[in-house]
């Protein structure tokens, strides 16, 4: 009988949770992951460039649109603990990591709930609206869900409040002309090779 292949051995080494571990601005976090989420071996370059530049008060109120397994969201919540953070992710395996996540780091002033974009945000959490708002946009959410996201947030924020998005720089141009349509101003924070950091604000 021949020896059983690569696949059947290492099959229960993949059902077990990945752990990161690391600081992310200045905080020691701890993240369980899993294969079949976004970046389960290591924080994305994505965030940790978007983390390295936005701007978070102690009391600002959160909200994470496509959260993973919590990376950014929990590092807000972290940055503003006199504030609430909510984190949303339309996939349920992203939200049970979330979770997770929350207690393994001690968080009492953090959510988490699935929804579709923010679909779910005003039935959960009522009129209540937010200070920040983040999302490290999926190259490939399509123009259709990138434009729900725009209003939606728009929509979601306080006077003054802050939408900060990272994504991949080539669609940089595409986010400059939605943020001046919906919001009438763009900012770009910070372009790198790879990605790119923009922020609007509700006026």
């Amino acid at each position: 009988m021949s020896p059983p292949s690569k696949y059947f051995q290492n099959i229960e080494q993949y059902r077990q949770d990945l752990l990161i571990q690391t600081e992310l601005c200045g905080e020691a976090m701890q993240f369980k992951t899993t294969w079949g989420l976004f970046s389960p071996r290591a924080i994305d370059d994505g965030t940790k460039l978007m983390l390295q530049y936005i701007q978070v008060n102690e009391d600002d109120d959160c909200l994470d649109i496509g959260c993973g397994y919590g990376p950014l969201g929990l590092t807000l919540a972290k940055l503003a603990p006199n504030g609430h953070t909510c984190l949303i992710d339309k996939d349920f395996v992203a939200i049970k990591y979330t979770e997770k996540n929350i207690q393994l780091n001690k968080l009492n002033n953090c959510d988490t709930f699935l929804s579709n974009g923010l679909d779910q945000v005003s039935e959960k959490i009522g009129r209540k609206k937010f200070n920040l708002i983040v999302s490290n946009i999926p190259a490939k959410v399509g123009n259709e869900l990138l434009s729900l996201f725009m209003v939606d947030a728009l929509n979601h924020l306080e006077p003054g409040g802050r939408f900060y998005v990272v994504t991949i720089t080539g669609i940089r141009k595409y986010i400059e002309r939605s943020f001046k349509e919906v919001f009438g101003n763009y900012k770009k924070v910070k372009q790198g090779k790879t990605y790119t950091v923009a922020m609007t604000i509700k006026e």
